[in-house]
């Protein structure tokens, strides 16, 4: 077996991307504090051609080089917006008809093999905090709250490896069955 070498895996270029169609998902970020992390969410979120990202209150914005060590580029790619508070960004979203889902450990939370999500629906998955997670506040302004389940004595993932769980998860069931 052969690696492919980068000319040969057909990447679009950022123009390309920018046109290209999107899931329509957009991530926000709940006061994540890691640039390193926020960095690998854009990453991923390019990889995943979704739609957009929203970074809300301590949560760093581009361009900063502890971002971009880890975005490598996907900050000039995904479309971002920065809000003050995650309240103010889950408000628009609901504004702008997304169903909004935590992804948290939650009472009455849907495991996220369980959960359908809908070809043509709009939807906005919050990450919270690597210490707190999803703020009080904002659990009680989501529509529905996503897990992961886990089988290990941590119970938690780092919010880049639930981005990317969750991520492929929807991708899979949305574009790829």
């Amino acid at each position: 077996m052969r690696k492919l070498k980068l000319d040969e895996l057909n990447r679009v270029s950022v123009e390309e991307f920018k046109d290209q169609e999107k899931l329509p998902i957009v991530i926000v970020l709940d006061n994540v504090r890691s640039m390193n992390n926020i960095g690998s969410i854009f990453r991923t979120s390019d990889a995943f051609a979704l739609e957009g990202i929203y970074l809300c209150g301590i949560t760093a914005q581009p361009p900063h080089r502890d971002i971009e060590k880890t975005a490598l580029g996907a900050t000039q790619s995904v479309d971002w917006f920065y809000f003050a508070t995650t309240e103010e960004a889950v408000a628009d979203l609901h504004a702008e008809g997304y169903e909004v889902l935590a992804i948290e450990q939650a009472e009455n939370s849907i495991m996220l093999q369980d959960f359908k999500p809908i070809n043509g629906k709009k939807y906005a998955l919050i990450f919270g905090n690597e210490v707190n997670g999803v703020g009080d506040d904002v659990m009680k302004m989501v529509d529905k709250c996503l897990e992961i389940p886990q089988f290990g004595t941590k119970h938690s993932f780092n919010i880049v490896v639930s981005m990317g769980i969750v991520g492929w998860d929807f991708c899979s069931k949305l574009k790829l069955s």
